[in-house]
């Protein structure tokens, strides 16, 4: 096998796909990357860990077809330091000879018999979904997935496409995360493993469609020319509807950002093991406190749009954290007006956050104020707090 590619463009689909192979794996082929001529002019990388495939395909010059299995991880070491050249690969049928410049690298190759074979998604019909979509989707969901893969049904997002709605959601069983879009689309309800769900995330940054089919087992991903394949989740994932309370005693609304930068200064005191924090509710504000018992106590108040009795909720901070963090990237809105021919960008650093509760011992709902081409919101559970 013989051929040569662009250094730039080697390096990025490199850098996709030796991300999806074991790095120290028993089995010595799964960390490598298969490499195949596609006719005279493109070449195919593939990487697997068994669980989630990803295949690409980029322009080359091809000179002699053929295939070769070469270590994921050293061959994207060599091309990402490679200047920004051809790139030109021989393979003689024991190992590679990578030159560029003045460079030069011999590297040993495994037996691409042993490849695992790798399933096609030719005959499923295939949903379309901007990449946008698939993106925001994770970003406004990917952090309540659990850490713990004990709880395997919840280490990953449910998709899925009901009642012309788009919907992805995520739990850890303390929070959960769900956001949603009107979408006309045939209907699925599926489970993403977390590696899938990291890896589209990373895959759907570009501008463009993310094409997606599923069959018994595996979830099949088409971005550009690259293809993602995932192993299903198996599983029941939680009645998530059930969790979502129907009715608020107390609520009251603030800036998301304002909340963010005092919970962030006031969680510097809270306890270590717990994170605690304590939200006292009182007519036009919010007091935000945290106290360890061995350092000290801090305190801090936001106005807030509320009216009623003086109430305190406790919350791990992480948890609010976590959801103000991306309601603070929503809220960098571009507007673009024309003034004489030209455009005027002004940016807006602010967003109202809904916060309702039944009592302090309930799940608490937050969600964005603004009008949004999506529908999110946000539950979490308090602490008790003494």
């Amino acid at each position: 096998m013989k051929f040569s590619a662009k250094q730039e463009k080697l390096k990025e689909e490199l850098g996709f796909v030796q991300g999806i192979v074991e790095k120290r794996s028993t089995i010595p082929v799964l960390s490598c990357i298969l490499i195949e001529s596609e006719g005279k002019d493109k070449i195919k990388i593939t990487g697997t860990d068994l669980d989630t495939t990803l295949v690409t395909i980029i322009e080359a010059e091809v000179k002699e077809e053929g295939s070769v299995c070469v270590p994921a991880r050293k061959l994207f070491d060599i091309v990402r330091l490679l200047e920004k050249e051809e790139v030109s690969f021989t393979y003689d049928g024991s190992r590679v000879e990578i030159e560029s410049g003045k460079a030069n690298f011999r590297l040993l190759s495994y037996n691409e018999d042993n490849f695992p074979q790798i399933p096609s998604a030719k005959a499923l019909d295939m949903a379309e979904v901007e990449n946008a979509i698939i993106s925001s989707f994770i970003q406004m969901t990917g952090f309540a997935m659990t850490q713990d893969m004990i709880r395997y049904a919840l280490s990953g997002a449910k998709f899925e496409s009901r009642d012309g709605r788009l919907r992805m959601v995520t739990t850890d069983g303390h929070r959960l995360a769900l956001v949603e879009k009107e979408m006309t689309s045939a209907p699925f309800d599926v489970l993403i493993p977390k590696k899938a769900i990291n890896e589209l995330s990373r895959l759907t940054k570009e501008k463009g469609q993310c094409r997606f089919a599923e069959d018994e087992n595996l979830l099949y991903f088409e971005i550009g020319s690259r293809k993602l394949i995932a192993r299903k989740l198996t599983g029941i994932f939680p009645n998530y509807e059930a969790v979502i309370p129907k009715e608020s005693h107390f609520v009251a609304e603030f800036d998301g950002i304002e909340m963010k930068n005092a919970l962030r200064r006031v969680s510097v005191m809270a306890d270590e093991r717990s994170r605690a924090v304590k939200l006292t509710l009182s007519d036009g504000k919010i007091e935000i406190e945290a106290e360890s018992s061995e350092e000290g106590m801090a305190r801090e108040e936001v106005v807030a749009d509320y009216k009623g009795e003086t109430v305190t909720i406790g919350f791990n901070f992480q948890y609010l954290q976590d959801f103000l963090n991306v309601i603070s990237a929503e809220s960098v809105a571009t507007v673009e007006k024309e003034t004489e021919g030209e455009k005027v960008r002004a940016k807006t650093n602010s967003v109202n956050v809904r916060f309702e509760f039944r009592d302090n011992f309930s799940q608490v709902v937050m969600k964005p104020v603004k009008d949004s081409e999506y529908s999110y919101l946000y539950v979490v559970m308090p602490l008790r707090i003494s």
